[in-house]
């Protein structure tokens, strides 16, 4: 058995005479002495009979040689390893005994709570960024095991407790994440969140820095005349697939809005970008806050949200809405509009729970009704959109909540 791990990092050439000896069977020796300054030396073919057994992450992929890669689909199997796990009870005593076996292989650190022990297990959780599931991430939770618990030896306790585990949680964060919580930290020094109020044209969008850093990020919409063809400009430093978000707000506007826009432009800007915006999930964002001044109606400052769009004005899933709702809880905001489908992945922090409400949405339409103030012509426009769209959006007492303080009503 011969077991090969990043067999990327394996230089083209060892890759080749490895492809020999798996295809021959057989493999010649060849080397000299480091004592010698003769010529090389090589050897009768040697018997290699072997089970090869190779690891990687997926970019290992791109730097493996090609006809090795094919001799390993040809004689054997590619497995892409999970990385998580369903949260069964069963599992959650096997992570029970992980932390123990963590303490105990270190041999200095003092045993953990129950609760400490349960914190670990919910830190598994949100590190699976999947409901119902526990990361198989298992070195970085060990690391996360030994860092809390190195914390209660520090300070002389018999045990490691749940404070030990919370405090560990925001010391053993990788460099990239450091790095991005500096900058949202220095961020605030200059903040231009609006957590109150009514606002036309402002939305307060949320998005992740690192791996799970949540910022709000606010988005603002201005219509100016055009000196020709109406369009839409949008800045920030947004990548492709925002630059293609834009694209289906476009789409979106055109078809809902009773304002002529062939003649005028219609400005977007995210406020603070400065890192850039990468994916689509502002794209409701983007469409309340085009829609808000367009109809001069104005926005709920206490109000954040995130979403991807289709053109068809479903609000569609997007990643990292635990963090991104933790964000705005910090920022005193009081309602957050999460995609429906996202509902199951929401494992915020108990802290946050009684802080802030959570609306999951299925369409624009429902966005615009908990997001808009001013009535009535808020509910003339929410009602022109659901004739528009064919959708009858019932609300009797709200959009369930199972996550915050409870059901929002549209009136």
């Amino acid at each position: 058995m011969l077991y090969v791990d990043e067999i990327n990092t394996l230089d083209i050439r060892s890759q080749q005479k490895l492809m020999t000896a798996i295809q021959e069977g057989e493999f010649s020796i060849t080397g000299q002495s480091e004592r010698s300054s003769g010529a090389m030396v090589q050897t009768e073919p040697v018997p290699c009979d072997f089970v090869m057994v190779a690891s990687g992450n997926l970019d290992a992929m791109e730097n493996m040689h090609p006809a090795l890669r094919s001799r390993i689909k040809g004689y054997g199997y590619e497995v892409y390893m999970d990385d998580t796990i369903e949260d069964t009870p069963e599992m959650r005593r096997k992570y029970a005994r992980f932390v123990a076996q963590e303490v105990e292989k270190d041999g200095r650190l003092p045993h953990f709570t129950d609760e400490a022990v349960k914190e670990v297990i919910l830190e598994a959780q949100r590190r699976s960024g999947r409901k119902g599931h526990l990361t198989l991430e298992l070195r970085n939770l060990g690391g996360l095991v030994r860092v809390a618990g190195d914390i209660a030896r520090a300070e002389d306790v018999e045990h490691t407790t749940r404070d030990h585990v919370l405090q560990a949680k925001r010391r053993s964060r990788s460099i990239e994440q450091q790095l991005a919580d500096d900058y949202i930290e220095r961020r605030k020094d200059y903040d231009m969140t609006v957590a109150a109020g009514d606002v036309v044209g402002r939305v307060n969008g949320l998005a992740v820095m690192g791996e799970d850093s949540g910022i709000v990020m606010p988005v603002m919409a201005e219509i100016a005349p055009s000196q020709g063809p109406g369009e839409v400009i949008a800045t920030g430093k947004l990548q492709d697939i925002a630059q293609e978000a834009v694209q289906n707000v476009s789409a979106i506007i055109k078809k809902f809005s009773d304002e002529d826009i062939s003649q005028k432009d219609i400005h977007i800007q995210y406020v603070q970008s400065y890192e850039g915006v990468q994916g689509d999930s502002a794209s409701v964002t983007m469409a309340t806050a085009v829609i808000s001044a367009l109809e001069n109606i104005p926005v709920d400052q206490s109000v954040a949200m995130t979403g991807s769009l289709s053109v068809r004005g479903d609000v569609l899933p997007v990643g990292g809405v635990t963090h991104k709702i933790e964000a705005a809880a910090k920022a005193g905001l009081d309602t957050v509009i999460i995609p429906a489908a996202n509902e199951q992945d929401v494992m915020i922090e108990d802290e946050f729970k009684e802080e802030v409400e959570i609306v999951p949405v299925s369409h624009i339409s429902e966005v615009l009704e908990v997001a808009l103030a001013g009535e009535p012509e808020k509910d003339s426009l929410v009602d022109r959109l659901k004739n528009i769209t064919g959708q009858a959006l019932e609300r009797s007492g709200g959009a369930s909540n199972s996550q915050g303080r409870g059901s929002p009503s549209p009136q």
